[in-house]
């Protein structure tokens, strides 16, 4: 009768010894590496830090695709990080894809915990998610990460695995609200690199997916003067993809700081004090300087950071686009109970794969809406609905269900009578992953990202304005009238007058 009780303890035993273990070869480890980089007196001895270099983004959230090859920002940075008071200035100049042919400037400061920008003479304040990214670059960082690891409470070690072909030793702990692994080159004992998990609520793309893995690696050590090793080499991923990458072509050591470097006008600070307590969750539906505008009997045009419109059918409303997040999404709901009083809402319709467009199908499925997506689009909309949310969970992650996914292949039909609607692939170069949604009754093209306008009355990319009217023109619709998710109501022949401006005969050129 008291085998069950010898056998908790043993198990209990067990346990303990093997959490003391874990516990016990932790600091050896971490010790061993710190004396690997030069030893853990240099690096609480370094106050700071100047760091020349280049790199590039691969800009995941804005490329044709969700899967590479992506489009690419180029950098070339010079960086002061002062470790004393957890300051950092980074001037950054960038030109790649969608920019201008000249480099563009930006400078970034980290003071006091506020972050702020300047461009073009003008400072504005940063956000939550600038903040969370500048402060795990400092801690994070090669000079830092052994040193945070170190004053983890709860550091321990993990079972051996394999990086590079080379066997490591993981250390785990947590960091903030993050769970963290760094993986020790267990021959060198130097860092490879170190993994973070972590919900990014302030960031407009990383939001959609949750709790996010960010692995940082170290590459190209060198021995620099006064007996420091540091890597020269950086790449970032996120959840498996390639993100950013960083050569540092110049390296100064306790480098002299110079506090107007780090100086941010109060009006900064004061802004700051309230934008980075906001998430994405928490965006307003809507522009208080763009109404929401009626274009058709029924039809609801809200514009907003990303557009959605409401359109009211004799069984139900259909909603275009689930863009940012579940909370904006849910205030879309809101927005529909109030504009028609207990319709029910029969279809949500996500017309492009830009992460934005889908950050709020969440919500909808929470509720048992179906969606209409693209049918090359369905595996990233299962992605969003599948990825894990334990660190800041939305109503889908509190109360799980299946979705109704309804993948679009071929041009549908969706509803009857007035307001009808058809969905019609689009198909063309640009817009590949997008889908236009045709009101033949009012003769309104809404043409997703396809047609974006600019300030000066001009539009974007001319190309995708083109394949707009060659869809036009394979789908025999006859359009008065176009709108988008960056675009309000516009005449269609605005669109073919654009095209041919481009494809007149340049002047003086020979033929």
């Amino acid at each position: 009768m008291r085998r069950p009780r010898l056998l908790f303890l043993f198990a209990a035993l067990l346990f303990a010894t093997s959490k003391a273990s874990a516990e016990d070869l932790a600091r050896p480890r971490l010790q061993a590496a710190l004396e690997a980089m030069g030893g853990e007196a240099k690096l609480r001895a370094l106050s700071s830090l100047r760091i020349g270099g280049i790199g590039h983004w691969n800009l995941l959230e804005q490329s044709e695709r969700p899967s590479p090859p992506w489009l690419v920002m180029y950098e070339q940075v010079d960086e002061v990080r002062d470790l004393r008071q957890r300051r950092l200035r980074q001037k950054t100049e960038g030109r790649g894809a969608g920019g201008r042919d000249a480099w563009e400037g930006a400078t970034m400061v980290l003071s006091d915990g506020v972050v702020g920008v300047e461009m073009g003479g003008q400072w504005r304040p940063a956000g939550g998610a600038q903040l969370q990214d500048m402060e795990e670059r400092l801690d994070f960082a090669p000079e830092r990460v052994l040193l945070t690891a170190l004053a983890a409470t709860d550091l321990r070690s993990a079972p051996d695995t394999v990086v590079q072909e080379v066997p490591h030793h993981v250390l785990t702990f947590r960091h903030g609200q993050a769970s963290v692994k760094l993986y020790l080159n267990a021959r060198t004992r130097l860092p490879t690199q170190v993994e973070l998990v972590a919900a990014h609520p302030g960031d407009i793309f990383w939001s959609v997916w949750g709790d996010v893995r960010t692995r940082l690696i170290f590459q190209a050590w060198a021995l620099e003067s006064g007996g420091l090793r540091y890597p020269r080499h950086w790449e970032w991923e996120r959840n498996g993809g390639s993100y950013h990458a960083f050569t540092v072509t110049r390296l100064e050591l306790d480098a002299k700081l110079v506090e107007t470097d780090f100086a941010l006008p109060d009006t900064v600070k004061q802004a700051f004090a309230a934008r980075s307590k906001s998430t994405v969750e928490d965006r307003p539906l809507g522009r208080p300087d763009r109404p929401a505008t009626e274009l058709a009997p029924g039809v609801i045009h809200i514009p907003g950071a990303w557009d959605i419109a409401l359109v009211k059918q004799d069984d139900g409303l259909v909603i275009i686009e689930a863009p940012i997040s579940s909370g904006y999404s849910a205030r879309v709901m809101e927005e529909v109970q109030r504009r028609f009083p207990g319709v029910k809402v029969k279809a949500t319709v996500s017309t492009s794969d830009a992460w934005p467009h889908v950050g709020g199908v969440r919500e909808y499925v929470a509720r048992g809406v179906p969606l209409y997506v693209l049918d090359v689009n369905a595996p990233l909309v299962e992605r969003v609905l599948k990825t894990p949310r334990t660190l800041a969970p939305d109503a889908l992650a509190k109360a799980p269900r299946g979705a109704v996914l309804r993948p679009v292949g071929k041009r549908t039909t969706l509803g009857a009578g007035k307001n009808r609607m058809e969905l019609v692939p689009v198909r063309t170069e640009t817009g590949e992953r997008m889908l236009f949604v045709w009101l033949p009754e009012h003769r309104l093209l809404y043409t997703s990202d396809l047609v974006q306008p600019m300030q000066d009355g001009s539009f974007f990319n001319v190309q995708q304005v083109s394949e707009t009217v060659e869809v036009a023109t394979r789908e025999k619709l006859d359009v008065a009238h176009v709108f988008g998710m960056h675009l309000g109501a516009t005449e269609w022949p605005a669109l073919p007058q654009a095209v041919d401006k481009v494809r007149a005969p340049v002047a003086g050129a020979t033929p």
